[in-house]
């Protein structure tokens, strides 16, 4: 099966999926951002949840999955690294991350799954480095592992963020 790889100017939760990935803070309890936007989106219910089922904060490279409430997507939270200089295993937990949110994804039989750009605001990933590592390892993901998934949304809501993914999706699916 070929997985669909696509590009939407928006927001996650506008998107006809059946996962949404939230850029996450490792205590779960909502932040600003598109993390914050998905609290509030989701209502109350979403913090008693993880409040209850993930009392600790997640390491780096782990997700959390929960029900999407009053969002129609369930709604897998993966705080992604912060940047320092590159030189403290940011890649390879950014790597390992998105190697989890496949994983739960497959776990639970989600066909479509949606993608903000994790760890390139607040938490200051360079943007060109995330977006290529982001797309790299899905699509090696993708291609080495017995899945279902059928679609990939990559869905970025600022101009800047969607320029430089359209760029980077045009270079590594014109290559593979």
């Amino acid at each position: 099966m070929k997985t669909k790889i696509e590009l939407v100017k928006g927001s996650v939760i506008d998107q006809d999926v059946d996962v949404i990935v939230n850029a996450a803070n490792a205590r779960l309890r909502g932040g600003g951002g598109i993390d914050g936007l998905i609290h509030r989106m989701a209502g109350p219910r979403l913090l008693n949840y993880l409040v209850e089922y993930h009392p600790d904060p997640l390491n780096p490279g782990e997700v959390a999955i929960s029900p999407g409430f009053d969002l129609p997507q369930a709604i897998i939270h993966a705080p992604g690294p912060i940047w320092k200089d590159g030189e403290n295993g940011e890649k390879e937990h950014l790597v390992t991350l998105y190697e989890s949110i496949l994983d739960c994804a497959n776990c639970v039989g989600a066909k479509k799954i949606a993608f903000c750009s994790i760890s390139t605001g607040i938490y200051g990933y360079p943007l060109d480095d995330a977006c290529d590592l982001a797309i790299s390892t899905i699509i090696r993901w993708l291609e080495s592992n017995d899945h279902e998934i059928e679609t990939i949304v990559f869905a970025m809501y600022g101009d800047t963020e969607h320029n430089v993914y359209e760029n980077a999706l045009k270079n590594k699916l014109n290559n593979i």
